[in-house]
């Protein structure tokens, strides 16, 4: 309440809290009426009925992107019918990343000694020659050891200057099987296979078998975040590119640096009405973190509201015949959520109406609930019904290195 008054003041809008808690409302009446429950349905009816809504769309997915299968994809070096799809939906502009032949000259003069040592190479040039660029800088992440990424990260990107980078375009790349037994540990801690490099342009997929629900659509709306992540810094970089303080910068974006409680606790005593920027879901390490409960804005729940408006132009794509894929009908629902009776403990449960929660949950087996996409989503959504979607991009632009702005 505290906020919305220094909002209000500051906009002249009032209500705007108000008409936000109706508009969740609205929406989780008319997802509980399609799905024959009510407001009295448990928290576990509600999350299975989304969920098995979900298993249902990913079985017509599956079969619209020709059931892919990673291995066989990896072995020929194609990303088949999922690319062409995913393409044909959203093409990401060239970007700004470090040139690859700087790269290996970095590598070179950090040895990855692991990496070498794993495939019996003496030389990281032929390593790169043999195994491929995308392949190498991806395996680094599961390879190397923490120490040596800090080391590597911190003293070979202090070095670089303008003249390092180069425009190319972003490449999906599917590893092979070899890697598989490399990435066990880089898996456990990421939850899903698919990441990226925004440094070198590269996103990449560890060849699992598709034999999970929710498997395929959680890949497909991955790739299509990262395809809208990379870009976004990619403008960052150029932006900051002849800067003097570039490489420091630099660094701190690709770190996705968050401000300490402490400072930001400083600034909220200095200043009247200040929001933050968190790049990261921090939810992941802590659910309780204090900084989540601070006014801020997430850029990666805007990449997640660009993939929705994807969705919808893929169930345009679909056809009949492959069950019209109505993923469509998740745009809107990043923010909802609601309290609902648990039948397990007695008390009201938060459920999340946001697809991406939902899928990463759907694919864990229900192990973990996801909840932070909804919540992330939700404060965009405060910001941007008081000061516009405009506003707050170009804001998010312009203080991401600082991590704060002051209203």
């Amino acid at each position: 309440m505290d906020l919305d008054k220094k909002m209000s003041d500051l906009t002249g809008k009032s209500g705007i809290m108000e008409a936000i808690a109706k508009e969740n409302d609205i929406l989780v009446d008319r997802t509980l009426t399609e799905l024959n429950l009510s407001r009295d349905s448990r928290a576990e009816d509600v999350y299975s009925a989304l969920t098995h809504r979900l298993i249902h769309l990913d079985e017509h997915l599956n079969t619209l992107l020709d059931k892919p299968d990673l291995i066989k994809m990896a072995m020929s070096n194609s990303c088949g019918k999922l690319c062409e799809i995913i393409f044909q939906i959203f093409k990401p502009p060239k970007g700004l990343f470090i040139k690859k032949e700087k790269v290996v000259e970095l590598l070179e003069k950090f040895k990855p000694d692991n990496l070498l040592k794993h495939f019996g190479y003496t030389d990281v040039k032929e390593l790169v020659e043999k195994e491929g660029f995308a392949s190498v800088v991806s395996a680094l992440r599961f390879t190397q050891s923490t120490e040596w990424m800090h080391n590597f990260f911190d003293a070979a990107y202090s070095e670089l200057v303008p003249d390092d980078f180069e425009e190319r375009e972003v490449e999906i790349k599917i590893l092979e099987e070899k890697w598989l037994k490399v990435a066990d540990q880089f898996l456990e801690k990421k939850y899903h296979n698919v990441s990226h490099l925004k440094e070198y342009g590269v996103i990449f997929i560890i060849p699992l078998t598709i034999d999970t629900p929710g498997e395929t659509t959680r890949l497909l709306t991955l790739l299509l975040h990262y395809l809208h992540e990379v870009p976004f810094y990619s403008d960052l970089f150029r932006k900051f590119l002849n800067d003097k303080d570039f490489n420091e910068k630099f660094r701190s974006l690709l770190r996705g640096d968050v401000l300490e409680v402490q400072m930001m606790a400083d600034k909220i005593k200095e200043n009247k009405n200040i929001w933050f920027i968190i790049q990261r879901y921090l939810a992941k390490d802590n659910v309780s973190d204090p900084r989540l409960f601070l006014p801020h804005l997430n850029p990666e729940a805007e990449h997640w509201v660009k993939v929705s408006n994807d969705l919808t132009a893929l169930s345009k794509l679909s056809s009949e015949d492959d069950g019209h894929i109505s993923l469509g009908y998740w745009s809107g629902l990043d923010f909802v959520g609601d309290f609902f009776p648990s039948a397990s403990s007695g008390q009201v449960q938060l459920v999340s109406f946001d697809l991406i929660d939902l899928i990463m949950s759907l694919v864990k087996k229900g192990e973990i609930k996801y909840l932070y996409h909804q919540q992330e989503a939700l404060w965009n959504k405060i910001f941007t019904e008081y000061m516009g979607k405009e506003k707050m991009e170009k804001l998010l632009e312009e203080n991401i290195i600082q991590g704060s702005f002051e209203l």
